[in-house]
């Protein structure tokens, strides 16, 4: 859980000391809803610390994100959502959601979000979009497989 932390810590600021983590926490609205969310995926006694957090969490209005959904390392989320997600998803590394975005699945079948992927701004993605991707659009189409890493700044590569 710790390490999930902070590659999305390393994601939203490029750094992982102590005091970036606590300015992140204290001022990103984002960035400590998803510490809550990873405290909640946790197999220890932080889970139920994160349990409580998430119902006091008023970021789960705007950021629809089950507990539950599997999120790889260095989860972005840009412009403080609003983001949907079904909890069946599957989210790679290192992945950049844009606001308004919404993922989920098409006749029963969960999209899979591969490593290395941007989703752009509006976008509804009901299929799988496979790694070093760019996809955009209402249905979410990938455009662009040529250098998605301009868009992916701070890639967390201790995976």
């Amino acid at each position: 859980m710790y390490k999930y932390m902070i590659s999305d810590l390393f994601r939203y600021y490029g750094k992982t000391d102590a005091i970036t983590f606590i300015k992140a926490i204290l001022v990103n609205r984002i960035f400590r809803f998803q510490c809550v969310l990873r405290m909640c995926q946790s197999k220890s006694v932080l889970k139920y610390l994160g349990y409580f957090l998430w119902m006091c969490n008023r970021s789960r209005k705007s950021i629809m994100l089950p507990r539950k959904t599997k999120i790889g390392y260095g989860l972005y989320i840009g412009h403080n959502g609003p983001v949907v997600i079904n909890p069946a998803i599957v989210i790679g590394n290192n992945v950049n959601l844009s606001q308004f975005t919404t993922i989920g699945s098409n006749h029963n079948k969960a999209a899979i979000i591969g490593d290395n992927v941007t989703i752009g701004a509006g976008s509804v993605v009901t299929k799988c979009i496979p790694d070093n991707a760019t996809a955009v659009g209402n249905y979410a189409k990938v455009i662009n497989y040529n250098n998605p890493e301009r868009y992916i700044h701070n890639r967390w590569t201790d995976v």
